[in-house]
């Protein structure tokens, strides 16, 4: 079970448009920023995801092949986190809809962030 996840920015203050809208879309919300952290999790809960600069003081770098998966509670949920992330500064990695095509129990959609850190938006159907 994972416990958290830290997103590294290259500028944290500037990613925060990005994380509020697609959070937002889904029901979570930012609980902090401070120190040059901003931390997010469900409504009236303890953050589970934090976006940050990364330890080693280098600039944050997308990670090749990590995408970081998050559970929406339904199908709107998902096009609505799509839609934000690619009004926001995201870009698109693949649309809302089943996967694989013929799914009837996975619904999803990817983007990634301004640093271009990868992202999936799911529901389960």
């Amino acid at each position: 079970m994972i416990g958290y996840v830290t997103i590294g920015a290259l500028d944290v203050e500037a990613s925060l448009p990005f994380y509020d809208a697609v959070f937002g879309a889904m029901g979570r919300e930012r609980s902090f920023f401070q120190g040059g952290w901003a931390g997010y999790g469900p409504k009236g809960a303890d953050a589970d995801t934090y976006i940050c600069p990364p330890f080693d003081g280098e600039p944050a770098r997308a990670g090749n092949g990590i995408m970081i998966g998050y559970l929406a509670p339904s199908k709107e949920a998902v096009d609505a986190a799509h839609a934000a992330a690619l009004s926001a500064g995201g870009q698109d990695e693949g649309a809302p809809g089943p996967r694989p095509p013929e799914s009837t129990s996975f619904y999803g959609a990817y983007f990634r962030d301004p640093t271009g850190n990868k992202l999936c938006v799911f529901a389960r159907t």
